[in-house]
C-alpha cells in the first residue's frame, strides 16, 4: 500500500534523490514514501530546480514497483500520478484545477504542483519508479520570475500541515495505482484527457522560438500531445513546445 511505511525527513536535498539512494541500497518495499517540508535542491523536469523556503513546499517521493505495467506504457503511470494529485488538490482548490500536459497541476493559469518520475531499469526490467510530487503548499508570495506559480495557501487562505497533506496524497495515489492495475487503460486516459488544461481551447504556444496558435485535441497513451494547428493535425513529444501564459 502506498504510504506504508511513511518517513518524514527534516531536510534533504531532494526527496527523489533520497528515495533513489534507498532503492539502490536494496532495502525498500514498494509503496514506501518519504516526505519533507524542506528541500534544499528540489528537482523539476528537464533539470529545472524547484526552490522553496522551509515549510512552503510539500515534497513527497514514492518508490513503486510497477509490476503490472510494461515499460512501453510508462506514460500511464505519469497519467495516474497526475490524476491522483488532481483528485486531492481540486478537493481543496476547486474546479479551476487542471492537469497541464504532461503532468503538472495548474489552478487557473498558474502552476501549483510539479511531478517528476525517475525510473530504475536494469536490462529490460522496470524495477522501480520513483514518483516525486512537489506541491506549492504554504507560500504567501512568489518572486517576480515565478509569477505563474500559485500555492494552496494563496488559493484557500489557509495554512496547511505538510505531512498530513502528503499522507492524503499517498491515499489518492494508492487508489489510482489500483485502478491502473485493473488494466482499463482506456478509461484512465479518457479521464486524464477530460482534466486537461486548455483542452479544445485555442491558445498560444511556442516552438523553436516561434509563437503559434493551436488547439489541444488529444493525448495518446504514449504521452504524445495531439494539437490542431491551421486545421491540420500535429503531434508533439514532451519538451518540444512551450505553453505561453498570460
Amino acid at each position: 500500500m502506498i504510504g506504508h511505511p511513511f518517513y518524514i525527513l527534516e531536510k534533504t536535498d531532494s526527496t527523489n534523490n533520497y528515495a533513489m539512494a534507498q532503492v539502490n541500497s536494496g532495502d525498500v518495499t514498494s509503496g514506501t514514501a518519504w516526505f519533507t517540508g524542506y528541500q534544499t535542491a528540489g528537482k523539476g523536469t528537464r533539470g529545472k530546480k524547484w526552490l522553496s523556503e522551509p515549510g512552503d513546499v510539500s515534497a513527497l517521493s514514492v518508490a513503486l514497483q510497477p509490476a503490472a505495467l510494461p515499460l512501453s506504457r510508462q506514460f500511464l503511470l505519469s497519467a495516474v500520478a497526475a490524476l491522483a494529485t488532481y483528485d486531492l488538490f481540486s478537493t481543496y482548490a476547486g474546479d479551476e484545477t487542471a492537469i497541464k500536459w504532461p503532468n503538472d497541476i495548474y489552478w487557473r493559469d498558474r502552476k501549483a504542483v510539479g511531478i517528476l518520475i525517475e525510473n530504475v531499469i536494469r536490462g529490460t526490467i522496470w524495477q522501480y519508479a520513483i514518483i516525486g510530487i512537489g506541491v506549492n503548499l504554504n507560500q504567501a508570495k512568489f518572486p517576480e520570475e515565478l509569477r505563474h506559480a500559485v500555492s494552496l495557501r494563496q488559493i484557500t487562505g489557509k495554512t496547511w500541515e505538510g505531512p498530513a497533506f502528503a499522507q492524503e496524497l499517498c491515499a489518492c495515489l494508492d487508489k489510482r495505482v489500483r485502478q491502473l492495475e485493473t488494466g482499463n487503460y482506456t478509461a484512465i486516459m479518457e479521464e486524464y484527457k477530460s482534466r486537461l488544461f486548455r483542452l479544445n481551447i485555442p491558445a498560444s504556444y511556442r516552438k523553436d522560438g516561434v509563437a503559434f496558435t493551436g488547439i489541444i485535441k488529444d493525448v495518446l497513451e504514449t504521452g504524445i500531445l495531439v494539437m490542431e494547428i491551421d486545421n491540420a493535425r500535429h503531434e508533439f513529444t514532451f519538451g518540444e513546445i512551450e505553453f505561453i501564459l498570460s
